[in-house]
């Protein structure tokens, strides 16, 4: 007890600088650097949604994701973005459910173990920008458009990492890609909500 309480006042005197740290992360535009970016899995998320029976929207998530992003802010139309999903990363509130998922009645991760998105043309405007790109799940390539917004960009202090981070949103249609599971008891319309970091590669 005696050695906590010393500990306990230097971690007490420590909180004030941990209050005053500057947040990395800026809102500014141009606090991003031309270059190539990694996806960095650990703060990277992708949460879809989809209307329950009528009685409520429902939600899950896929994780690790990999890919890049090549930007250049003077020259956003010429952005390159390529990200993979592994589908048996799926989790939602119930683990029956994300086996249910990862079936071949649903998603069949066994068979297409990944999804991916590569885009095929970006147009910025402010700190917004609309994506336009092919995602392949469940084995079919389909269009679909993201509208992405700029979060933050700057300096990562763990580790010292360049990095920029998004938010993206976009609708699909499941039954596009060949999963008509329960459709229309489950919707056929799914929402994606994606939140996304990239660390400067090199």
């Amino acid at each position: 007890m005696r050695a906590l309480i010393p500990a306990l006042a230097l971690a007490a005197l420590a909180l004030p600088a941990v209050a005053q740290m500057p947040v990395p992360g800026r809102p500014d535009p141009g606090a991003v650097q031309a270059g190539t970016y990694q996806v960095e899995p650990n703060h990277t998320q992708v949460r879809f949604g989809v209307l329950h029976m009528g009685f409520n929207p429902y939600f899950g998530t896929f994780s690790g994701a990999s890919g890049s992003l090549t930007l250049d802010p003077a020259h956003p139309a010429a952005t390159r973005l390529s990200v993979s999903v592994p589908v048996a990363s799926v989790a939602t509130t119930s683990a029956k459910l994300d086996g249910e998922l990862k079936s071949a009645d649903w998603l069949d991760a066994g068979k297409f173990p990944t999804m991916t998105f590569t885009s095929t043309g970006v147009s910025a405007s402010g700190t917004s920008a609309t994506i336009n790109g092919t995602l392949t799940l469940h084995g079919v390539s389909r269009p679909v458009t993201l509208q992405a917004r700029f979060v933050g960009a700057g300096k990562n202090p763990m580790g010292g990492a360049r990095t920029v981070g998004f938010t993206a949103r976009g609708t699909l249609n499941r039954s596009d890609f060949g999963v008509t599971k329960y459709v229309p008891l489950v919707s056929d319309a799914v929402t994606i909500e994606i939140t996304a970091a990239f660390e400067q590669a090199g």
